[in-house]
């Protein structure tokens, strides 16, 4: 049996249930990549500080550059019983080269070479994550730009309320999506602070010049408290509470597509390539991708919860329970690149139904509002022109008819003020037009919008 790291202090060894129950190989060797390199920047570290010389450094760093190679081609062997990817990763470089390599762990602690690992890889992430956050606003916005004329029903409590423009409707997502970049950039800045040089908890016993190890590994600051260093786990709460919300906004969006898809509805279509068909009813062709797109949802909320709860009343500084960030973390990066890689081509794809859309925007008396607004521009107090339409529609419903086809002689009843360009207002498209104001869904406002939200995702188009 392959002795402990810290096995000197015990005289029996582990039971095979706590060995396996401790380990976190299985899921920490996914940070081998930010081990090696954090490894290379602290043995380089140790030389300039005096603590091992340039030959032993030199010697160090070519046993990692063999062991990272040994990684990446697949020929590294991971062993369970040396608990993680640290020791995995320091008993093969001892083994390639030599004793010296039994220094590299001087002054540091797995408490901060975790903590760096993980912000390492963070960096990482948040790019890859920001820029799939990219790719689908920019597919968004090239849907927004070819639905510049489609008129569609606006919803509110899922009742028809408004006419809004599909491109207003869409665009609406891609801002959205834009604050969810913002936020990842937030956790970024955070993040960007070194804890290597931390140790255990109380800091390293030896000269480490931590500036220059920063600047080596491309961190901004480092920490400014020790204890802190080793301790916090924000930055994983960050990326799990921004997680969670790009999960809720895409849910959101997958929630409209997949109801638009309902014979009800009939707004839009899926193509072959990302729906499946039923096991049992051979018409059925279902939106399973934008489904699971709204489900995988609550994993993205649940691992964040997991993770606050694990830290909720920790004392400092490491403890073990602390090992439980990475299963739900790393769930989350895996659950989010699966989203943000599907769900672009699948929005490129959809077939939306612009006549029904256009039929369904005039229906149900979706432009009652803009009656009452052409009875306040008569001067007429809003009050009493809602109170007006509210009879008019009352009358509508019981005529079976849409305000638009009520005659001039049936909307005076009602109000003397009513005169024969009154129907021009009712119209969807003047309804729309009104509208124009910064953030509004008339046409001139949705190109303006469209215009800066090219500029948000880097299309100069």
């Amino acid at each position: 049996m392959l002795k402990k790291t810290w096995g000197g202090r015990f005289r029996g060894g582990a039971d095979p249930a706590a060995e396996k129950f401790t380990g976190s190989l299985a899921f920490d060797r996914r940070l081998w990549p930010q081990d090696i390199a954090g490894s290379m920047a602290w043995a380089r570290a140790l030389a300039r500080a005096g603590v091992i010389t340039d030959a032993e450094r030199d010697t160090i760093l070519d046993g990692l550059a063999r062991v990272r190679h040994e990684l990446e081609t697949g020929a590294f062997t991971f062993r369970p019983e040396l608990e993680d990817i640290h020791t995995n990763i320091e008993r093969r470089l001892i083994e390639l080269a030599g004793p010296v390599g039994g220094k590299l762990h001087t002054g540091r602690s797995r408490n901060d070479q975790i903590a760096l690992d993980e912000r390492l890889y963070l960096r990482e992430i948040l790019a890859a994550t920001r820029e799939g956050l990219r790719e689908t606003q920019h597919v968004l916005v090239d849907r927004a730009a070819e639905s510049l004329d489609v008129a569609m029903p606006g919803y509110t409590h899922l009742q028809r309320a408004q006419p809004v423009l599909l491109a207003h409707h869409l665009l609406a997502y891609v801002f959205m999506l834009e604050r969810d970049r913002e936020r990842l950039s937030d956790c970024a800045r955070r993040a960007d602070v070194m804890p290597l040089g931390a140790a255990a908890l109380a800091g390293t016993a030896f000269p480490i010049d931590r500036d220059m190890l920063a600047r080596d590994l491309g961190f901004h600051s480092v920490s400014a408290n020790s204890l802190d260093a080793v301790s916090d786990r924000d930055h994983v709460i960050e990326f799990l509470a921004g997680a969670a919300v790009i999960g809720m906004h895409c849910s959101r969006l997958a929630g409209d597509l997949t109801l638009w898809a309902t014979s009800e509805f009939g707004f839009v279509e899926f193509a072959d390539a990302f729906a499946t068909g039923s096991s049992i009813m051979p018409q059925k062709k279902n939106p399973d991708v934008a489904e699971l797109i709204r489900g995988k949802s609550g994993r993205l909320y649940g691992n964040l919860v997991a993770v606050l709860t694990t830290m909720k009343g920790l004392p400092l500084t490491y403890n073990s329970d602390m090992q439980e960030d990475k299963e739900p973390w790393f769930d989350s990066v895996d659950t989010l690149e699966a989203i943000l890689t599907v769900a672009p081509p699948m929005l490129a794809s959809l077939t939306f139904r612009a006549e029904r859309m256009r039929r369904a925007a005039g229906e149900h008396y979706a432009t009652a509002t803009d009656l009452a607004d052409y009875l306040v521009r008569k001067n007429v107090p809003f009050r009493e022109a809602h109170e007006i339409v509210g009879r008019v529609v009352r009358h509508a419903i019981e005529s079976t008819k849409e305000l638009e086809a009520l005659s001039l002689e049936e909307l005076r009843r009602f109000s003397p003020l009513i005169e024969a360009d009154v129907h021009e207002a009712l119209s969807v498209e003047a309804s729309l037009a009104a509208r124009n104001v910064a953030g509004g869904t008339a046409p001139e406002a949705v190109r303006r919008a469209l215009a800066d939200a090219r500029r948000l995702v880097g299309d100069g188009a």
